[in-house]
């Protein structure tokens, strides 16, 4: 009984030794994705895998501070890890940049194939495959509701964030809502901001400028900074759109795009599929289906908007 005891401790830690290791790399900070793990996590017990019985998961961020991911993703290569979730597409490049063996599976809000991140969408190729979230596809809708919602919009402003991959998200997005403007005849006024005083000062250009409205593009920086953006637009009352629910979750008027959670149960789905002994290179980037028009009549009351009822009725969720 007593050598018995002595060695299941051993037993026990060659059993955990014996278990994957998926690392999460996040470009961001942790409460970013908060709402995304559970998601993630079913995702990978669709394959089979509940974290803290088969698989384990190291979560590992950037704060917002990119020149950190490459050493973040060195650690997670030293570890051994058996997959490496990245998001969004810095994290998938850092991440590609520091290993050719280990599978990578990524989402990204640019085009994968533009940033280098795959070979083609159905077949990747190398050692990475993921999701694309459609990000600059999105922004011809966004800038339409926009106009349902405001159809007499003077200027209508549009704030993006110039990031380190703003040659791969940036230059294409605003190229983007430029098209979808001038298809509807829309005056626009970009504005540039990566940090929380640029920020203020694209508050006080549109205010100066009496823009009517304001789009809020998909850039991470922003999403970090939702709740500024959020109370700015609610303090100068400018109806504004936004890419993502947690916007609207915090107080913005309306959002629409694609359902992250989603997009993190897919990554669940293949990280398992991988663990499973699947190739990256033989699984093609998935692109959504499930997109959600979020409306904030909360908002909307208190900036004295009648949202459309055609709005109203194809909305995915209605906060009150």
């Amino acid at each position: 009984m007593g050598s018995a005891a002595a060695a299941w401790p051993l037993v026990v830690h060659a059993q955990q030794a014996a278990m994957p290791v998926v690392g999460y790399l996040g470009s961001e900070s942790p409460d970013m994705y908060a709402d995304r793990f559970s998601a993630f996590r079913q995702g990978l017990s669709e394959s089979g895998y509940v974290e803290g019985r088969n698989v384990a998961i190291e979560y590992l961020y950037a704060e917002g501070q990119y020149n950190r991911l490459p050493g973040l993703v060195a650690e997670l290569v030293r570890r051994g890890v058996a997959v490496i979730i990245a998001t969004p597409a810095t994290a998938a490049l850092a991440a590609k940049a520091a290993t050719t063996t280990i599978p990578i599976v990524f989402s990204s809000g640019v085009d994968p194939v533009k940033a280098g991140l795959v070979s083609s969408l159905n077949r990747p190729g190398g050692n990475l495959t993921g999701v694309s979230q459609l990000t600059l596809e999105l922004e011809p809708k966004r800038m339409e509701i926009l106009h349902e919602m405001i159809p007499n919009a003077g200027v209508v402003g549009v704030l993006i964030s110039d990031t380190p991959t703003a040659d791969t998200l940036a230059g294409p997005e605003v190229t983007a809502i430029q098209t979808a403007a001038r298809t509807i005849g829309q005056e626009i006024l970009v504005l540039y901001a990566n940090t929380e005083r640029e920020i203020d000062i694209a508050f006080a250009t549109l205010v100066q400028r009496q823009a009517s409205a304001l789009l809020v593009g998909a850039g991470a920086f922003l999403m970090t900074q939702r709740d500024q953006i959020v109370e700015l637009a609610a303090h100068h009352a400018v109806p504004a759109i936004y890419s993502y629910r947690d916007f609207t979750a915090v107080g913005g008027l309306v959002s629409y795009g694609t359902s992250l959670p989603d997009v993190h149960r897919q990554l669940g789905v293949y990280a398992g599929r991988i663990l499973k002994g699947e190739r990256p290179a033989d699984l093609p980037v998935v692109q959504p289906t499930k997109f959600e028009l979020v409306i904030n009549l909360k908002t909307a009351k208190a900036l004295g908007l009648e949202i459309p009822p055609t709005l109203l009725a194809t909305a995915d969720d209605v906060i009150e």
